[in-house]
């Protein structure tokens, strides 16, 4: 009597995307590059500036926004990374063989922004935690000699790695949804760079105001430990960036169900 075997069909499983996306991010060089290149520049120029400031009368900087300069160029490498994960599939034609394995490739959306989204958290929260006090090492006795304890210096040291974390997760959106390298940089460059810094010189007091809702300004107010009158609060500015990047993500989404790979 001859028995046979069924074999289980292979399924999809969240789980095991995560993990392909995972490994994925990894075994890209450009994903060491930027993440070094982040954590680097900002604790050097962190070091930096604080080994070479000197107090001046009418300074208006705070603490952390004078220690975390560098997280500017981070946030650069940090949207780079996030374009080269979508966008930079389409480039190489990986994406093919993404999509064939996940035919319904909203999964694979989410579990590239949800990876992407971790790590990129992960390593800016490690990141500012350590330049801060490295600053201050060198602030002591200035007027910008702050502490982690301080009211609102930690909270903003946090908010500074999530507000850039989520910039990269809108930037990765927008790769996903424009599907080419120099697109996604220049839709970057303009759009999130230099529109609102172009409309600040329209005289107008709303358009002003509606700026502070734009993904940059929003994710400046959660690293401040005093937020300006008529700055965002960090909490609104959270919402503000929470909305950019759940429509990013939505727009994307619906591109990447109506188009063919």
């Amino acid at each position: 009597m001859s028995t046979a075997t069924a074999t289980a069909p292979y399924r999809l499983s969240s789980r095991g995307i995560l993990r392909s996306e995972w490994h994925k991010l990894w075994t890209l060089r450009s994903t060491w590059i930027m993440l070094g290149l982040a954590s680097v520049l900002t604790v050097v120029l962190g070091m930096i500036l604080g080994a070479t400031y000197t107090s001046s009368p009418g300074d208006e900087i705070d603490p952390v926004t004078y220690a975390l300069l560098g997280t500017q160029i981070g946030q650069v490498a940090i949207a780079v990374l996030g374009i080269l994960v979508t966008a930079g599939e389409y480039a190489t034609g990986m994406v093919r063989a993404t999509m064939a394995a996940v035919p319904r490739r909203l999964p694979v959306l989410w579990a590239k922004s949800a990876v992407f989204g971790t790590v990129a958290l992960g390593i800016l929260l490690v990141t500012n935690f350590l330049t801060f006090p490295l600053a201050q090492m060198f602030l002591g006795g200035t007027d910008l000699e702050a502490s982690l304890g301080d009211p609102g210096i930690a909270r903003a040291v946090a908010g500074s790695a999530i507000g850039t974390a989520l910039i990269g997760v809108i930037v990765l959106a927008l790769g996903s949804a424009l599907r080419s390298v120099p697109g996604t940089i220049g839709a970057y460059v303009g759009g999130l760079i230099l529109l609102p810094q172009l409309a600040t010189m329209i005289p107008n007091d709303t358009v002003k105001d509606l700026l502070n809702y734009f993904p940059l300004p929003a994710a400046e107010s959660l690293a401040a430990p005093n937020p300006l009158p008529g700055d965002l609060s960090p909490g609104v500015g959270l919402l503000a960036l929470g909305v950019w990047a759940a429509a990013s993500l939505a727009a994307a989404a619906y591109l990447l169900k109506r188009r063919d790979v």
